[in-house]
């Protein structure tokens, strides 16, 4: 079948939408979905930083959702045609991790969500000179009009939802929600720390806001902080003097957990020092250089680790996070702002230079 799609064809070029075409039809375990709506993620963007690591020409694209138009079958498929569905990352679903409950560390997630995919097919999608794209980034390779994934990896929902504003449910604000309500499980009383008020950050103080915890937040935009404040917490600009201690203080003494998603380390050493004892820094973002810790910061207990797609098992933090919003209390849909998928090139923009937090790409719709 042929339809449009976003191709990066090399790391310093825009996005082409251009005519593609799929040559296989979903196997047994897999299905084939229309996108109705495509959050762009800045792990779609870091492809043009990634050193040749992630094959191109690409089409990216991983937090699509959409309506089901075909599946493959299999006795482990209960996702049918017509079902509305939030696409997430790809994993083996049998190694010790997915059969733990931890998806987000496969195995093989490395090589499943960012070098490559599932090659059994390699050409399966191409170009209009028959030429192969790199398929199934994040398992999906949405920025599409369709996306051809295992069916393991989409999670249905309520077809009276808004399904083309859901699909940063299925990366961005999974990893912020989930960072708060499953690494974290914070509860009426806790404090958290959030550095960055981006689509995590922000994602991570609304779950926070509707766990009854005491929220902080810091940024360098004084826009994202008015959200932020907006959404339930207090707000500090970075290079506030005395940061840490001014956190200690509006937290009674330190915050309990801190969640980072800047990876700047002089933000990394203020969170830990901002920590009261015992208390936990969460990280989300690759760091791009070593992390030197000025000493003190892991004294008295202090913890910190890496923390992917929030912890997440899909299939249980989406319905939960769209029955907070269904409810008034997890309203992401106020961060979003969508772009025909031809704008592209403009959303990019306008994402890298902060002027929104998070663009959703919807493809024009096709005829069946």
């Amino acid at each position: 079948m042929r339809f449009r799609a976003a191709v990066l064809r090399s790391y310093q070029d825009p996005f082409t939408v251009e005519e593609v075409t799929l040559r296989t039809a979903p196997a047994a375990g897999e299905i084939l979905v229309e996108i109705a709506g495509c959050g762009m993620c800045r792990t779609d963007l870091a492809v043009r930083r990634s050193a040749g690591r992630s094959p191109l020409p690409a089409v990216l694209g991983h937090e699509g959702a959409g309506v089901v138009v075909a599946t493959g079958g299999g006795p482990d498929t209960t996702i049918g045609v017509g079902d509305h569905v939030v696409l997430s990352f790809d994993s083996c679903g049998h190694c010790h991790n997915c059969l733990g409950g931890a998806p987000a560390y496969c195995d093989s997630f490395a090589s499943l969500n960012l070098f490559g995919g599932r090659t059994e097919d390699p050409a399966a999608l191409t170009d209009t000179a028959g030429r192969a794209l790199a398929p199934r980034w994040f398992g999906q390779s949405s920025f599409a009009q369709y996306a051809l994934l295992p069916a393991r990896n989409a999670v249905r929902v309520d077809p009276a939802l808004p399904v083309e504003l859901l699909g940063p449910l299925g990366c961005g604000f999974l990893t912020g929600a989930g960072a708060v309500l499953n690494t974290f499980a914070v509860g009426p009383g806790d404090t958290l720390l959030v550095l960055g008020a981006g689509g995590v950050g922000l994602a991570a103080v609304m779950a926070a806001t509707a766990a009854g915890a005491l929220t902080v937040a810091v940024d360098r935009h004084p826009g994202r902080l008015a959200l932020a404040e907006r959404y339930g917490a207090l707000a500090l600009p970075v290079g506030s003097t005395g940061l840490p201690e001014r956190i200690r203080k509006l937290t009674d003494g330190g915050a309990r957990y801190a969640l980072d998603t800047t990876a700047a380390p002089a933000l990394i050493n203020d969170a830990l020092l901002a920590l009261r004892p015992t208390g936990s820094l969460g990280l989300v973002a690759r760091l791009p250089t070593a992390l030197s810790l000025e000493p003190g910061t892991l004294d008295r207990g202090r913890c910190i680790r890496h923390i992917c797609a929030g912890d997440a098992v899909p299939s249980l933090l989406i319905p939960r996070l769209t029955g907070l919003w269904q409810s008034g209390r997890f309203p992401f849909d106020e961060l979003i702002r969508t772009y025909p998928l031809a704008d592209i090139n403009e959303a990019e923009r306008d994402c890298t230079e902060g002027r929104v937090v998070k663009p959703v790409l919807i493809p024009e719709r096709t005829h069946h």
